[in-house]
């Protein structure tokens, strides 16, 4: 004959347990303990503190870190509303349109339409397309730049740093000769 005997004493804290669960008190303690708490600072909306080698806010009732990118993020974040009409910035369009001109799709396509009949139009258009030429000229002449200076070392499978990079002075002096003929004549379109 076998014996089903219970082998196992229960403590006081697993008989409330159960206690509780047959209670439908599921969220009573079974336990307490006594210990240390570390007093905490207690911050306010817009309060700006450093703990733990980063600086922290709170915003809109949360508690955030402040980075270096932050301004970053604030000019790239689409908000939600236009904000000289109020419409959805939802559409593909409204966002493209909002990183240019800061306002919606129609908005600008309204704003457009004043210029056009005031006859400002072509003055703007002018403005922005000179705009994109400068930025792309400036783009042009840090990547050339850039690739000039660039340092190609390779490791081979030995352990050996091979490097690749040509030293020809005479080639380098070249592109930037050519880099700055064309720069002027792209500056001297922009500017006419």
């Amino acid at each position: 004959m076998s014996e089903t005997l219970l082998k196992k004493e229960f403590k006081q804290s697993d008989v409330q347990r159960v206690r509780n669960l047959v209670n439908k008190d599921y969220t009573a303690k079974t336990k307490s303990s006594v210990g240390y708490q570390k007093e905490t600072k207690r911050y306010k909306e817009g309060d700006i503190w450093e703990e733990g080698g980063k600086q922290w806010t709170i915003k809109n009732g949360i508690r955030q870190n402040i980075t270096k990118l932050d301004s970053a993020k604030k000019a790239v974040r689409v908000p939600l509303r236009c904000p000289k009409c109020q419409g959805s910035m939802e559409h593909h369009l409204n966002k493209k349109m909002y990183t240019v001109h800061k306002m919606c799709f129609d908005c600008t396509v309204k704003y457009e339409d004043t210029l056009k009949k005031t006859g400002l139009y072509e003055a703007y258009q002018k403005r922005m397309m000179q705009g994109n030429m400068q930025a792309f000229a400036t783009d042009i002449e840090a990547w050339v730049l850039d690739s000039l200076n660039e340092s190609d070392t390779f490791v081979t499978e030995q352990g050996d740093i091979e490097d690749w990079k040509n030293n020809n002075t005479k080639f380098k002096k070249e592109v930037l000769d050519k880099l700055q003929e064309y720069l002027k004549h792209l500056r001297s379109n922009i500017d006419s």
